[in-house]
This record gives structure tokens, C-alpha cells and sequence, in this order.
């Protein structure tokens, strides 16, 4: 399913990638001396302290009692001769010290010369291993519009040759511009996530338009709820009433079908066969009757026998075509539907949007079923119906099956739509 569309965003996601890799930029110094957390406080503070049994630097500058003492007698109160001759020895005794401390800062020990071999090596690598650790939690990315030029234009070309329509494929590379474009990036992370990230964010904006949970609405709606199911002839509304009516049985629900497709030829026996394998009940009138009497007639059944659901066949139309629609805008009036869905193929790609388009203006739906969803690669409706009209896609036709029936998710849709291959 939507293979080709799946190709083409992956290929942009690659391109997109190489684009920010190539523009990672280093953490400037100033970045590296921001101030620090409590934990890195912590450590700071430990590597700073002495270690036991060592005087610290205020121990080991502080004089001591004798010094003190020493400092205390004023030179006037010193004895003669003997004062001298003391005064002498200690002036030599200092020398002495002065000397043998100078020889000793000249050769320092190897755990200094240790010591100071690391620091030169954390010099001469530009940041020791404490400001690398933060150099690499706090890199940074920032991908210009001029980075992105090349991969947009061939995203732009890929998205309309998927059948996606104009104006939702703008939105979807307006909408990657402003998650990628002129931001600064954390990069704690690789590009190519967070590129994926912004794709998926795009994409997800324009087909999760409208979404409402549909079991609940038809849990918490009055019964009998009466849907409506609209769109031309062959993409196969019969087969998705038919499919619904599994659904909702799955769920609890009782339904009954009514045919309000009274002129095409055929479309009686199309829908009792559906009726007859599903086991479900059918209102039908003769060819050519009134299509807002047949349903009424099945609101009356449906409210007579407790049923919960009724599933009304309209005619193939267009809204060119003013009495079809007048016929549609009097079953509005007569049964007034709880739901009006419109079903199309979404192999039809462009033209299955310009249809939803079209009947969204000329009769209001409230959502949209896209059958041979499993034999469409290129998902331009799935993409493109729910923002052009403003209502969600509800349900993807999947088989011939009457199993074969999915309910719409936006963002299981976005995952499929970008897993790797």
C-alpha cells in the first residue's frame, strides 16, 4: 500500500539528513562555561577538595602559634648580642629553606610531572574530558532554507506525481520549513531523526484533519442512527455498506439496508445479494421509486423493530448533475441522516479529491471511505482528502472481503507511510 509515495518520502528524508549533517556546527566555548547543574556542581566541588590527612590551601598559607608569638615581641625588647647572633642563624636557617625549596620546585615529582602531563594533554586535545561529555550533550544543528532548496523542489515534484493535490502538498513543505528550517537544534540525537520527526509532524497535520472517534459517536447518538453514504457509481458504496454492516455487528450493533439508488438498473439485485450473505434485513422500493421514501421507510423499520443502524444506498452522482442532488438534499430534509460518508477509490488519486471536494460543497459529509486502498502505491487521496475537504477519512477498503475494512488512523498511517522498507 502506497508504496511509490513510501519511496519518495524516504528518499527526501535522506537527502534532508545529509543536509543537516553537513551543517552541524561545535559548541562554541562560551556554551561550554554556561553554568552547571547541581550534579556537575557536586562532582566539581569533590575534584576540588583535599584529599585525607592533606592541609588545605587556608591550612597551608595560615602562620603558625610560634610565628605569631614571634611576630608579637617588638625589636626593642630583644637582648643585645645573643638577639644578633640569633637573628643570624635564622636569616641563615631561611636561606637554607628559601634554597632547598626553590630545588625542590625545580624538580617537581612524578606524580606532579604526572599531573601535569594530563593537563597538557587535556590542552593540547582543546577541552579536557568533562567539557568533551558537555560539548556532546550540548551540540547543535541549525539547516538553512538554501541547505533544504534541492530536497524540497524534489519532494514538491514526487508529492503531485503521488496524486497529492497542490495545495496540501504546499502545506506539507510549508509545514517541514517551519520544523526544520532557521531552528537551532539540540543534537542529542542523530539529524536523520530529527528530520523524520519533522516529516511525520508535516503529514500528519494535513490527513489528521476532522478526526473524531466514530465508535464513539455512533455509541453515544441516538438510535436508530442513520447513515447516508454518498459518491459516484462503481467505487463501490454498496460493498462498503456492506462491509459497515459487519462492522457494526462485530460491535453489537443491529442494522438494516436500504436501497435509495432506485434508477440504475441493477442496483436492487446488487444490494440484496449483499443483504442476503450478511443476513441482514432490506427496504427496497421498485425501480424508480422515491429514494427519500425508501429510507424513510427503513427509519420507521428500524424504530419499529429496535434496530440500531440504518445503511442507506443513494444514487451515482455528480454534483453537476441537479437533480441527483436535488434528490440528495430531500433525503436531507425527509430522514435527516445522523451521517452523510462519501465513499470514492483511492486509486482514483486526483480525482477521487476533487470529488470529495465537490460533494463536501454541494452536500455536506461528515467523513469519507477510500476503497482499493490495498491496490493504490500512491496515496495522493489518502494524503490529500481530508484537508482539501475538511472531514475526516474514516475507513480504507482493504480486500473484497466484508472483513476487509480498516478504520483510519493518522498516525498508524504516518508510520507506514515513512517505515523503512
Amino acid at each position: 500500500m502506497f508504496d511509490n509515495l513510501k519511496k519518495k518520502l524516504g528518499s527526501f528524508r535522506s537527502d534532508a539528513e545529509a543536509a543537516a549533517e553537513a551543517n552541524v556546527e561545535d559548541v562554541e566555548e562560551d556554551e561550554l562555561e554556561a553554568p552547571v547543574d547541581a550534579d556537575e556542581a557536586d562532582v566539581a566541588e569533590a575534584d576540588t577538595a583535599p584529599a585525607a590527612g592533606e592541609p588545605s590551601d587556608a591550612e597551608a598559607t595560615a602562620p603558625t602559634g610560634d610565628a605569631l608569638e614571634d611576630a608579637s615581641i617588638p625589636e626593642t625588647d630583644r637582648e643585645g648580642d645573643s638577639a644578633d647572633a640569633d637573628g643570624r642563624e635564622g636569616d641563615q636557617a631561611v636561606d637554607a629553606g628559601a634554597s632547598e625549596a626553590e630545588d625542590v620546585k625545580s624538580e617537581p615529582t612524578n606524580e606532579a610531572k604526572s599531573e601535569g602531563s594530563d593537563d597538557a594533554e587535556s590542552d593540547d586535545n582543546g577541552v579536557g574530558f568533562g567539557r568533551k561529555a558537555k560539548s556532546l550533550v550540548r551540540g547543535k544543528f541549525v539547516i538553512e532554507e538554501d541547505d533544504l532548496e534541492g530536497p524540497l523542489h524534489e519532494l514538491e515534484l514526487a508529492l503531485l506525481s503521488s496524486d497529492v493535490e497542490m495545495e496540501v502538498a504546499e502545506t506539507i513543505l510549508d509545514n517541514i520549513r517551519d520544523e526544520l528550517i532557521g531552528e537551532t537544534r539540540t543534537f542529542t540525537t542523530s539529524t536523520g531523526a530529527v528530520v523524520e520527526e519533522a516529516l511525520k509532524e508535516a503529514i500528519y497535520d494535513v490527513i489528521s484533519v476532522g478526526q473524531f472517534d466514530f465508535d464513539e459517536r455512533v455509541a453515544i447518538e441516538d438510535k436508530p442512527l442513520v447513515i447516508v453514504f454518498t459518491g459516484v457509481n462503481g467505487v463501490g458504496k454498496t460493498t462498503s455498506i456492506a462491509k459497515l454492516d459487519k462492522y457494526f455487528e462485530d460491535r453489537g450493533y443491529s442494522t438494516v439496508m436500504a436501497n435509495g439508488d432506485t434508477y440504475r438498473a441493477g442496483a436492487n439485485e446488487q444490494i440484496a445479494e449483499h443483504a442476503r450473505s450478511r443476513d441482514t434485513k432490506l427496504i427496497a422500493h421498485e425501480q424508480g421509486g422515491d429514494p427519500a421514501a425508501v429510507l424513510y421507510d427503513a427509519v420507521e423499520y428500524a424504530e419499529a423493530n429496535d434496530i440500531d443502524v440504518v445503511l442507506g444506498d443513494t444514487a451515482g452522482r455528480l454534483h453537476t448533475n441537479e437533480g441527483l442532488m436535488d434528490q440528495l438534499e430531500k433525503i436531507g430534509r425527509v430522514v435527516d441522516p445522523d451521517m452523510t460518508l462519501f465513499v470514492d477509490e483511492a486509486v482514483a488519486g486526483q480525482d477521487a479529491v476533487n470529488r470529495a471536494r465537490e460533494f463536501n460543497e454541494a452536500a455536506e459529509i461528515d467523513g469519507a471511505i477510500l476503497t482499493k486502498a490495498d491496490a493504490d502505491s500512491n496515496g495522493g487521496a489518502a494524503i490529500s482528502v481530508a484537508h482539501v475537504t475538511g472531514k475526516p477519512i474514516l475507513f480504507l477498503g482493504v480486500g473484497q472481503g466484508y472483513d476487509d475494512l480498516e478504520r483510519f488512523d493518522p498516525e498508524a498511517m504516518v508510520d507506514r507511510l515513512l517505515e523503512d522498507e
